[in-house]
């Protein structure tokens, strides 16, 4: 196809393909890396250095040195590598969110639930009403979203295409 169609024929290809059972991981097979929702890593250290070590997020971390020269360095703090630390695990969440089995679905709602927590704290707790922490939240927010969005997209493609 010219017009650029062939990457949803591959995908239909590839879903045909998994609702005959032809690959992949067996059906029922879920692993505790797909259930387990990984911004909840972010929303405990915050917790942990906060609650319990009575810590301060605004220290300086590590500085970087930048090409610009002059001895100039980027400080980044200890909530600037917790909120990096949360972006990288929000990528990790968005492709395990491409799949629409049972797994997928417990983790989205895992992540609804690690959501509404998020928001509990950042609206009760002082120590967590800060900008690092608001920025965590709003993180589990996108996983969340974009979690049952991406799901629903691919079930209706996985039907589209079982259906012929």
């Amino acid at each position: 196809m010219a017009g650029g169609g062939d990457n949803g024929m591959l995908l239909g290809m590839m879903a045909a393909n998994r609702a005959k059972g032809g690959g992949g991981r067996p059906k029922g097979d879920s692993s505790m890396f797909n259930i387990f929702p990984l911004m909840i890593i972010p929303v405990i250290i915050y917790a942990v250095i906060v609650m319990m070590m009575g810590g301060n997020l605004d220290s300086a971390a590590f500085s970087v040195p930048m090409v610009s020269g002059g001895g100039s360095t980027m400080p980044l703090t200890q909530g600037d590598v917790l909120v990096i630390m949360g972006m990288l695990f929000l990528f990790i969440e968005l492709v395990k969110a491409a799949g629409s089995g049972t797994a997928t679905i417990i983790n989205h709602a895992v992540s609804m639930l690690i959501f509404v927590v998020a928001l509990g704290l950042f609206l009760i707790m002082p120590a967590f009403g800060t900008a690092t922490f608001f920025l965590i939240m709003l993180m589990t927010l996108m996983d969340t979203l974009a979690g049952f969005i991406i799901t629903i997209v691919a079930a209706r493609r996985d039907l589209a295409v079982g259906g012929e």
